[in-house]
């Protein structure tokens, strides 16, 4: 039996909620990303992005359509139950999800502690610590009042990029050789499916549809609006890049980004440092808000995990899974080879999107989209389930 009390509290609107979406995909990866993405590509990198956005989009038109059929957390079990009937295969996807989501608060936490410490030289065990339990604090809070500090931490993301952006788009230009300048439909698919991982992070948003206001209007709108802002994100910082630098430079970099603004300006990029860790504190913190809704999600209709579906009843958020999800980041940063972990829950997010795409014809067979909620084009079940099947035989096979 779960856990009886009060829900929780709808408190979000489009912006938040849209700028939520930005943050949880944008994360640090783009900080290194388009230096793989150009190796790949050449200087066809935003292209790729572009691509990459056309993959993701029938998943994210799926995810907008679903959102509004069950509107309720811990999504992706939702849809898988209500799809098939069987609990069983709704907490094995619930459980995935919320597996996907403490490894990546952990690695984005280990990263961002790696920056943090090349500006503050402090032990890298208390700053773990200090860090996730600040974060998970705030996530106790509210979800108003977290997503407010992670709307701020994203438009510091934005501004970090938009500055690079327009420092490569104004600087001097360099040649490239012919070789990644020449059009290659191979390289391009490849970085493609590579930009793909980029783009992960819409899913989570569904995630919050009990905290948002008029669910059914404003979830698809922002799951689709964060898209177009990350997608032209991306698409400019690689243009800015490869205009900039030359492409075997940005792909041997580890910091590609600081390479495009000290070539284009020949001034020091430290401020990208400071930016890189408040990228990593969003990436933690929208991670730690997603996965205790997860969890309280679950809790709904497994009796194992009851007794997390409880709100707290002044702060209306779910206490004890955030407590548990904060505790499980903590000791994942500083014990796991996070590496080897991140790549399999990539490998298991796509799994999941398979499974969500082939959830959505079922449920469609079985009936009419509830009035008044969005109905994604015909076509995006099935186009989202062979993309990301596609996506998924590339990452088990590289």
């Amino acid at each position: 039996m779960t856990a009886t009390g009060p829900g929780l509290k709808r408190r979000l609107g489009f912006w938040l909620l849209t700028l939520y979406g930005v943050g949880v995909m944008v994360g640090a990866g783009i900080y290194v990303l388009v230096g793989a993405v150009a190796g790949e590509a050449g200087t066809w990198a935003p292209i790729a992005f572009l691509l990459a956005a056309v993959i993701a989009l029938p998943t994210a038109l799926a995810y907008a359509e679903l959102s509004g059929r069950i509107p309720e957390a811990a999504g992706e079990a939702a849809y898988i139950r209500s799809a098939t009937g069987r609990v069983w295969a709704a907490a094995a996807i619930g459980l995935a999800i919320e597996a996907t989501g403490v490894v990546s608060a952990a690695a984005v936490l280990q990263g961002g502690v790696g920056y943090l410490r090349a500006l503050v030289p402090l032990n890298e065990t208390l700053l773990v610590v200090s860090i996730a339990t600040a974060l998970g604090f705030a996530a106790v809070l509210g979800v108003l009042e977290s997503l407010l500090l992670a709307a701020v931490l994203t438009l510091t993301e934005v501004a970090g990029l938009g500055i690079v952006a327009g420092a490569g788009m104004t600087g001097p230009a360099v040649v490239q050789p012919a070789e990644v300048a020449t059009f290659s439909p191979i390289g391009i698919g490849a970085a493609g499916i590579l930009a793909f991982f980029a783009f992960l992070g819409f899913e989570d948003m569904v995630n919050m549809v009990e905290e948002t206001r008029d669910p059914s209007r404003v979830m698809p709108r922002a799951i689709l609006s964060a898209l177009v802002i990350t997608t032209l994100l991306y698409a400019l910082v690689s243009w800015a890049a490869v205009r900039t630098v030359p492409v075997a430079d940005l792909a041997a970099s580890r910091q590609p980004l600081v390479m495009v603004f000290e070539r284009a300006t020949g001034q020091g990029a430290g401020f990208l440092a400071v930016i890189a860790v408040a990228a990593a504190l969003n990436g933690v913190l929208a991670q730690i808000v997603m996965s205790a809704r997860v969890l309280y999600g679950l809790g709904r209709f497994v009796p194992a995990l009851g007794v997390f579906h409880h709100a707290h009843p002044r702060f209306r958020t779910p206490v004890l899974g955030t407590v548990v999800v904060t505790l499980a980041t903590i000791w994942l940063a500083l014990t796991a080879p996070l590496v080897t972990l991140a790549e399999v829950s990539a490998l298991l997010l796509l799994s999941v999107f398979c499974a969500i795409n082939l959830a959505l014809l079922q449920l469609r067979r079985m009936g009419t989209v509830p009035e008044g909620a969005f109905s994604a084009p015909g076509w995006v079940p099935a186009t989202g389930a062979a993309l990301s099947g596609l996506a998924l035989i590339w990452g088990v096979t590289t």
